[in-house]
């Protein structure tokens, strides 16, 4: 199974979650791939995914995530939690340290849903922080030093042990992303 984790007020509708959809569904089509839409509270998001990563363990699937920005934090607990392998793109550190700015109203634009962060919701992140990486052969994390919403040195920091890719410039989305995906899918399916 191949589970894409979204960021922050994003959607499987953004441009890496599509070409990473279709990429799967043209060269990998026995993949069970899963790319649902998060609740927008971290509590009901991580709620949704580990209901999702125990039915596919529990049918003997092996267990492959791709998570970008707070997605990759995300990834980051279930790997190190549930096992399986994890392909970061420009992931979150410690985004409970970000969520002072976001309190209040958030749109998301791809849902064209309109919800409230609140205090509590930073408690609700930090209770998945991964401090230290026990497993770093389970991870790929790609970084741009462009990153224009998080400091990719934070990330270097934290998976200094695991395979690592830096592009200096590009942004947040990880400008090229579509033409990672052949690695990231040999990283995932072929290295096991």
């Amino acid at each position: 199974m191949l589970l894409y984790i979204h960021g922050f007020n994003s959607s499987p509708q953004s441009d890496k979650g599509v070409i990473t959809a279709e990429y799967i569904a043209r060269h990998f089509p026995q993949i069970a791939f899963f790319q649902p839409q998060l609740p927008s509270t971290p509590k009901a998001a991580m709620a949704s995914l580990i209901d999702l990563v125990e039915r596919e363990k529990a049918k003997g699937e092996s267990l492959n995530f791709i998570g970008s920005s707070l997605g990759g934090y995300f990834a980051s607990y279930l790997v190190e939690t549930y096992g399986g392998k994890a392909v970061l793109i420009n992931p979150a550190v410690k985004p409970f340290e970000l969520f002072d700015e976001f309190i209040g109203q958030q749109y998301n634009p791809y849902t064209d849903e309109t919800y409230q962060v609140l205090p509590e919701h930073k408690n609700d992140v930090a209770k998945f922080d991964t401090q230290v990486i026990i497993n770093p052969d389970r991870f790929f994390v790609l970084l741009q030093s462009g990153d224009e919403v998080l400091d990719y040195k934070q990330a270097v920091n934290k998976y200094h042990c695991c395979q690592l890719l830096v592009e200096a410039g590009g942004d947040h989305s990880f400008a090229g992303y579509e033409q990672q995906l052949d690695r990231i899918c040999q990283f995932l399916f072929l290295d096991k």
